[in-house]
């Protein structure tokens, strides 16, 4: 008997149709144990991944995570498993550029399960007296400072790590330019979101997506949220629900990416039945299937566009499909992880006007620019 053991993080999102996958797989392969354990978002986002590679066969993570990955080696890649044609498959299948997320240096180190990006959402039944959701800046603040006289809110996830993404799509970065983001760019997202933020409910420092989609469905006072990833489960449940919709930016780029890939670790002594469970779980027949059934969402484009998906969702995938076509997808280089930790509370502090937009920029810049020079001397060295 083989026996794989998996570690997702501790959202139904994730583990729901991990857990509901193991029962039909066993069946057609009696001789495996599949096992899957939970760790939680911050440590699937922002934890150290070596630990988790010794202890599992299979790992959910954060894409950002690929270049420690690539550059140690640490995990499987799946080129050598997969034909020529199943690659395309997985190329035209991504999401967005999920499935380019997962490789560096040539090679394909974990698949796409799971994708989302920075969406927009709201509670119809308050949004309806206000119009039609919106669809810039200007309608954002508009509907806010309508919502303050009612005595209700936007919301604004503003938890350092929900801080930094928020800069990364309304920044306008570059990930090989002279600057990461320009101090104009920063002057200009900075004072977006201190607007928002200060139509915002107060708890929204302390929330990350879920905080806020666990407040709004059981509270009758935010309307609306311009900027968070999305989560599906809150558009399947029952009343009250959340819609979604394309951020209120042009042409509704920039979103950031977000996710979730699964890797094989490169210590498993089962790496056949892992690089063939993982494919299943990926492949577009599960994804659209059980997958989405069991409160997943899926990297496969084919169930983001499927008509049943959509109607069991709300529309939660159709109505949010051009955001993540055209979604940001952040750098991978090696110690770009390091430099989001580290920039993550500044940038938080700089929406609180705790710190100034100069100082922000300046240490930004510098500090992404040593990442660089860092990856680049550990590639040199290699």
């Amino acid at each position: 008997m083989t026996k794989l053991r998996g570690l997702a993080w501790d959202h139904v999102r994730c583990w729901g149709p991990l857990d509901a996958s193991t029962e039909p797989y066993r069946a057609m392969h009696p001789d495996l144990e599949i096992e899957w354990d939970r760790r939680s978002l911050y440590e699937f986002g922002e934890g150290a991944l070596g630990p988790a590679l010794e202890a599992y066969d299979l790992i959910v993570f954060d894409h950002p995570f690929i270049g420690e990955i690539a550059s140690g080696e640490l995990m499987v890649p799946f080129d050598p498993f997969m034909t020529d044609d199943l690659k395309r498959h997985f190329q035209q299948d991504s999401t967005g550029a999920s499935w380019r997320s997962y490789a560096r240096d040539g090679r394909q180190w974990a698949l796409p399960i799971d994708a989302a990006c920075q969406v927009a959402s709201y509670r119809p039944d308050l949004l309806t007296r206000y119009g039609s959701v919106p669809t810039s800046h200007e309608d954002v603040i508009d509907l806010g400072r309508r919502a303050r006289r009612d005595g209700k809110w936007l919301g604004l996830p503003l938890v350092p790590t929900d801080a930094m993404c928020l800069l990364l799509t309304l920044g306008n970065p570059q990930e090989h330019g002279d600057e990461f983001i320009s101090q104009d760019d920063a002057d200009r997202a900075i004072t977006q979101l201190r607007d928002i933020a200060a139509l915002s409910h107060p708890g929204s420092a302390t929330w990350n997506p879920i905080r806020c989609y666990d407040h709004m469905v059981a509270n009758e006072d935010v309307v609306y949220v311009p900027f968070a990833f999305g989560y599906v489960n809150y558009s399947s449940k029952s009343a009250p629900y959340l819609r979604f919709a394309d951020v209120p930016t042009q042409n509704s780029a920039g979103a950031l990416l977000g996710g979730a890939g699964i890797g094989v670790s490169a210590r498993t002594k089962h790496r056949q039945a892992a690089i063939d469970y993982a494919l299943y779980l990926c492949s577009a027949e599960y994804q659209r299937g059980g997958y989405v059934k069991a409160g997943g969402q899926p990297g496969s484009l084919a169930a983001w566009q499927d008509d049943g998906v959509n109607a069991s969702t709300r529309d939660f995938f159709g109505a949010t499909l051009k955001s993540i076509q055209s979604s940001y997808l952040r750098p991978t280089h090696p110690g770009f992880m390091a430099f989001f930790r580290e920039c993550a509370p500044r940038v938080a502090s700089a929406i609180a006007g705790e710190t100034s937009v100069h100082e922000l920029s300046e240490w930004l810049n510098r500090r992404y620019r040593e990442s660089r020079l860092e990856a680049d001397l550990q590639r040199s060295v290699a």
